[in-house]
């Protein structure tokens, strides 16, 4: 029986990656629903190719554009509603949630309440709003897979054992592309520089977030949550290769890694049709084409951020929606060109220095918090 599946942000490079897993494997699922930010020409164009019943776009000129040109017979939801309802849609057995930013969390929360599998690449929705998710999970609420590749990886090598049983989790990062420059020379590298990564495909906020550290930052966090352990259990190791994508040490000193060639679109498909496999036509993996696998320890002085996200994972409450939403506008704002790139973690760290947490907070106060960092790294950024 086909899977009925629900992209969210399919036009962003997990969407597309997404898509590209649909198209190879329609006789397994079936697509009902996409959505879109901006990017209303190439919504339309996926709506053509996959059919899917109804389609929402979350920008109102995008918007416009795409209920003048749609000559197809997917239906566009309603412009203020369209993601809760894409979320909600009867005959959907999972959700991708492939927005970026904070903007998904409203998402994943709505996926999971409605009982479905929530297939977890926004990342932002378990660093800032974490306890929800896991509560709702914990009342028997949906279910959620991790698509982030090194979340993927602990997520199966966990199948070899059970969460009591952890003794640490190793996250693997490539270092990004100023793994070897020495710091002096980073608050003037160019956007073009901070987008040459050297060895992932992916879209320009989450490539400046890797150049940054920031998104292993991210990704302690959402570990914290996913598997439900303590920072001083989460070990960042550079890994240049991005061959191993994380590795989960047990108590009894054994250690499973997951490696695969870095190709999202493995994870993808993984938390797509969970418990099954499909065919990749990626090729067979091959340890001697390879020659080496290296691994470092990473530079705290060089990349701050990364040392920052252990101690916003330790004190947790409102302070990772605080950390998140302050690194989202100092990002926008160097894309921009209107920062450089070495302020980037200062209007960070200094945001989150000025921050009273919140413990335990509702969604309201997320909310709250992820509009009161934007402020505050707009101020710090000289943007207002």
């Amino acid at each position: 029986m086909k899977k009925r599946a629900v992209i969210l942000g399919s036009t962003g490079s997990i969407g597309r990656a997404a898509l590209d897993v649909a198209g190879k494997n329609n006789e397994h699922i079936e697509i009902i629903g996409l959505s879109a930010h901006a990017n209303a020409d190439l919504l339309l164009e996926q709506t053509k190719l996959f059919h899917p019943r109804y389609v929402a776009l979350t920008d109102r000129e995008a918007y416009a554009r795409f209920k003048k040109n749609n000559n197809t017979s997917s239906r566009l939801l309603d412009f203020d509603d369209g993601i809760s309802a894409l979320t909600a849609l009867p005959d959907a057995d999972l959700v991708l949630n492939a927005i970026v930013g904070a903007a998904g969390l409203k998402a994943s929360l709505q996926t999971l309440e409605a009982g479905k599998r929530l297939a977890l690449a926004n990342k932002e929705s378990m660093v800032i709003g974490g306890h929800l998710i896991n509560g709702l999970i914990k009342q028997g609420q949906g279910e959620l897979i991790p698509v982030d590749s090194e979340h993927s990886a602990i997520w199966q090598a966990l199948k070899s054992g059970n969460k009591p049983e952890i003794r640490k989790l190793i996250l693997t990062g490539s270092g990004g592309p100023f793994r070897t420059w020495p710091r002096e020379k980073l608050d003037n590298v160019t956007i073009e520089q901070a987008l040459n990564h050297p060895t992932w495909k992916m879209g320009p906020k989450i490539t400046i977030d890797s150049a940054t550290m920031m998104n292993k930052g991210l990704e302690i966090i959402e570990a914290s949550f996913l598997f439900d352990v303590t920072s001083d259990k989460i070990e960042v190791v550079i890994h240049p290769q991005s061959i191993i994508h994380s590795l989960l040490e047990f108590i009894d000193s054994s250690v499973i890694a997951q490696m695969s060639y870095p190709d999202m679109r493995l994870p993808i498909a993984y938390a797509m049709f969970y418990p099954e496999r499909r065919f990749s036509d990626n090729g067979h993996f091959s340890l001697t084409e390879m020659g080496q696998l290296t691994f470092e320890s990473p530079d705290f002085a060089k990349f701050p951020l990364l040392k920052a996200a252990y101690d916003v994972t330790n004190k947790g409450g409102t302070l990772p929606a605080v950390f998140n939403a302050a690194n989202e506008v100092a990002v926008a704002a160097f894309l921009r060109e209107l920062i450089k790139f070495g302020q980037i973690p200062d209007i960070v760290i200094n945001t989150v220095g000025k921050h009273v947490k919140r413990d335990n907070p509702a969604y309201e106060d997320i909310v709250d918090a992820d509009r009161w960092g934007r402020q505050i790294a707009h101020e710090l950024a000289g943007l207002n």
